[in-house]
C-alpha cells in the first residue's frame, strides 16, 4: 500500500484540477524507472485510465495506481509534499530504498 500525507493530498488535488484530471475519478500513477544518480528513480503522473497490471490504492480519498513491477519497490512508501522555500516538492519517505540520493528523487534497494 501506498500512503498519501494531507500536504500531498491537498497539493495532488490542485495540480489535477489544473491539468484537466478529477482526483474523485482519475489516477495518480506512482512507479519506479532505471535512472538517477541512485540507481532508481520515482516517476509520478496522472492518469485516466487503469492499466491491466496496474495494483489499485485508496489512501486519504486519492487513487493511486502502481504497475505490478513497480509495487514491489513502492511497498509501505508514504508519499509527501514539501512545499514553501526549501521544499522539495513531493517526497517519497520509501523504507524499502537502502540509500537515497541528495534531492530525493532516486533510490537504490
Amino acid at each position: 500500500m501506498i500512503q498519501v500525507s494531507d500536504t500531498a493530498k491537498k497539493k495532488i488535488i490542485d495540480l489535477m484540477k489544473d491539468d484537466g484530471f478529477d482526483a474523485a475519478i482519475d489516477y495518480v500513477r506512482v512507479g519506479v524507472k532505471s535512472g538517477g544518480c541512485s540507481g532508481l528513480s520515482y516517476d509520478l503522473k496522472f492518469d485516466k485510465n487503469k492499466g491491466e497490471d496496474d495494483k489499485i490504492f485508496v489512501d486519504n480519498d486519492i487513487t493511486i495506481a502502481v504497475e505490478k513491477k513497480s509495487f514491489l519497490y513502492l511497498a509501505g512508501t508514504i508519499l509527501e509534499f514539501s512545499g514553501g522555500l526549501n521544499g522539495k516538492g513531493f517526497v517519497f519517505n520509501n523504507p524499502n530504498a537502502s540509500r537515497t540520493c541528495g534531492c530525493g528523487e532516486s533510490f537504490s534497494l
